[in-house]
């Protein structure tokens, strides 16, 4: 009987001490759903402004599309290596030992083997001692408590089925499709918007719940010559399939001709180690499937089909074309297929935002109502690119406008209505249209990076939510952090006028010129060059102090400069530091430097003399042209446009 009675106790011990291990909660300053490319941006970033931060990540690998998803050829930004997106960058030259060796393909500027970028992010977490990451959580339910508050998310093991809850005093939602978002029912959009709906003309006649194609990316090495490595021919097997993804392939003319022939095809995205990336488009290994709605069991029967889709491109490659020696990477990923990990998603739900990111705001940024690029936290320069080739209910001529680089704005990250939540990745508050260009890596690599300083920041404002959060705060911070806020692709960190002008430009003066450039567009400041008095003072309306400004050369209000100065030339140094020091008179007493700093001088211009070669600047002549960089660095020195007045959400100032 005594037998019976310890072995009973014992059981309930451990019993007791299985339901414990079992649910575990954990309480955490900032929790990130995802460890993905914005994910472990976000974590990372959140970790160095020194609270709690916690990773929950679904597979064994962190990088999302960089890693996991093997899409490792990345898209746009090489002239604007801005914050962790250049960090990650330089990394991966090191590691390879400069940019010369990943310029391996001919589709982008930077290639690499995505085993080479999880391991990169996971050192790079590893050296932060306010964050921790935790591996095959599933994401299960949000919590969300009353008015709307998203309070921490729970999770299973995929191995052992244990529960995790996670309570957090900010949730980023860093997941592939949203699906935070969507679990705490913030109001979110999926598919595409007719052209009436967003105004962006791009030949929508109805809204829709269709997405872009999704890829399951595979690697292949080059096993050398002779080496038969083709693989089982799939089910379902029929070469007219990839009919035209190539000019060595290309029999039905109905089809649109393709613009390579199979060599190039094949080195699209040669990665180092003598690898191949299989991410092709069009009459590839895209394929048509819709998950957003689907259970985590649903999309794994789905994305079957992904996967199918591209071993019937592998063998096509290796017994039509002859790739015989191209097979499966046997040193990629962790995974029985030799498929990578996730499937390449480039379009989940998208984000009901307290402000819409639209084509207008890129394509003429300067002429919106809401001027949106003041509010700036990531920059991308990648153009308008849909996949939609394998669904034929899809348009298939969508009329994108020609876009020039461009800045995402922070109330993209903003729910409308819940608080406790921050959204990243590819669920942002974007137009369709526009998804195809933030969808790309480096750019929401940087949304999570401004996802991670803006829940850090909340929570040391003694949790405030995040909409409560300033703006030029996390602009702040940005720039402490070498990332950009304007997308100007001539004024790199390096420069010593870089914040200046990156301030400066945020606050609407000295605009920078965009172009359309094919796959890499671009924004100049042009930080060498000189204007005119009247390019200059035609911007100068805009600084709301200046409506009340006191009677100067051109009269009152500023607005009135704007005519009489069309006569004259370009902006000498002493009509800089002249009307500057107009400007400055429009502010408040406390707002003025030259009142705090220059209290035993004669007049702002000694002051501003004084301070010239202080501020790296030489060649201090009144009587030359002033350069766009020595206007920018005196604007922010003297008149500090950027702090002195408080802009909101839809870029517009508020107050001083």
């Amino acid at each position: 009987m005594r037998l019976k009675l310890t072995y009973l106790f014992s059981c309930v011990l451990l019993l007791i001490s299985q339901l414990l291990y079992a649910q575990r909660v954990v309480h955490v300053d900032v929790l990130v759903v995802g460890g993905g490319t914005s994910g472990i941006a976000a974590g990372v970033q959140a970790a160095r402004l020194q609270v709690k931060t916690l990773v929950v990540e679904e597979t064994p690998w962190l990088g999302g599309m960089l890693s996991a998803a093997g899409v490792s050829a990345t898209d746009g930004n090489h002239l604007l290596p801005s914050g962790l997106w250049g960090e990650f960058r330089a990394r991966i030259y090191t590691y390879y030992g400069g940019p010369s060796k990943v310029a391996t393909g001919w589709v982008s500027n930077t290639h690499f083997e995505p085993h080479v970028a999880n391991q990169i992010w996971k050192d790079m977490a590893a050296a932060e001692k306010n964050l921790q990451i935790l591996y095959q959580y599933q994401f299960l339910s949000a919590i969300v408590e009353k008015n709307a508050h998203v309070a921490g998310a729970r999770f299973v093991h995929l191995v052992n089925g244990d529960q995790l809850i996670v309570y957090a005093k900010q949730v980023v939602d860093a997941t592939e499709l949203g699906d935070v978002m969507a679990s705490a029912a913030v109001p979110f959009d999926v598919g595409m918007e007719a052209s009436a709906v967003t105004g962006e003309n791009v030949q929508v006649p109805s809204s829709n719940d269709i997405i872009q194609d999704l890829t399951y990316v595979a690697i292949l090495k080059d096993y050398g010559r002779g080496v038969d490595c083709t693989i089982a021919k799939p089910v379902g097997y029929d070469p007219t399939e990839f009919d035209g993804c190539c000019l060595d392939f290309y029999k039905d003319t109905t089809r649109i001709k393709p613009g390579v022939d199979c060599a190039k095809m094949i080195t699209y995205a040669k990665l180092p180690g003598n690898k191949y990336m299989l991410n092709w488009p069009g009459h590839g290994n895209d394929i048509y499937l819709n998950l957003i709605q689907l259970a985590p069991a649903e999309r794994a029967k789905e994305l079957m089909k992904a996967k199918q889709q591209t071993l019937r491109y592998i063998y096509f490659l290796q017994h039509q074309l002859g790739y015989k020696n191209l097979g499966l990477a046997d040193d990629e990923f962790p995974t029985a297929d030799r498929l990578a990990l996730i499937p390449y998603n480039r379009e989940g739900r998208r984000l009901r935002g307290v402000v819409r990111f639209k084509v207008q705001d890129i394509s003429k940024p300067f002429d919106q109502q809401s001027p949106l690029y003041r509010t700036g936290v990531a920059v991308g320069d990648y153009p308008i690119d849909h996949h939609h080739r394998k669904n034929p209910a899809a348009p298939q001529h969508l009329g994108f406008y020609p876009i020039p680089s461009f800045s995402i704005p922070m109330g993209t990250l903003l729910p409308q209505t819940h608080t406790g939540l921050v959204v990243a990745e590819k669920g942002i508050s974007v137009s369709n249209v526009v998804n195809g260009t933030t969808r790309l890596q480096p750019c929401v690599l940087l949304i999570g990076q401004a996802a991670g300083v803006l829940a850090a920041v909340a929570v040391k404002n003694k949790n405030k939510d995040a909409r409560q959060v300033s703006v030029r705060q996390v602009q702040s911070i940005l720039l402490q952090q070498k990332a950009y806020l304007m997308p100007y692709a001539d004024v790199s960190t390096a420069d010593f006028g870089f914040e200046a002008i990156q301030r400066v430009g945020a606050s609407g003066f000295l605009r920078g010129k965009g172009q359309p450039n094919a796959w890499a567009n671009r924004t100049w400041f042009e930080p060498d060059s000189t204007i005119t008095v009247h390019q200059f003072v035609s911007q100068l309306p805009a600084f709301a102090p200046l409506k009340n400004a006191s009677p100067v050369t051109y009269g009152n209000p500023l607005s009135k400069w704007v005519e009489p100065a069309k006569n004259e030339g370009l902006l000498s140094l002493g009509k800089a530091i002249e009307l500057v020091g107009e400007i400055e008179k429009a502010l408040p007493l406390t707002n003025r430097k030259s009142a705090n700093k220059n209290s035993g001088r004669a007049s702002i211009g000694e002051w501003i003399s004084s301070s010239w070669m202080g501020w790296g600047l030489t060649n201090y002549r009144i009587d030359r042209p002033v350069t766009k960089r020595e206007l920018a660095i005196l604007l922010d020195k003297v008149i500090d446009p950027f702090y002195v007045l408080t802009v909101n959400h839809q870029g517009n100032y508020t107050s001083i």
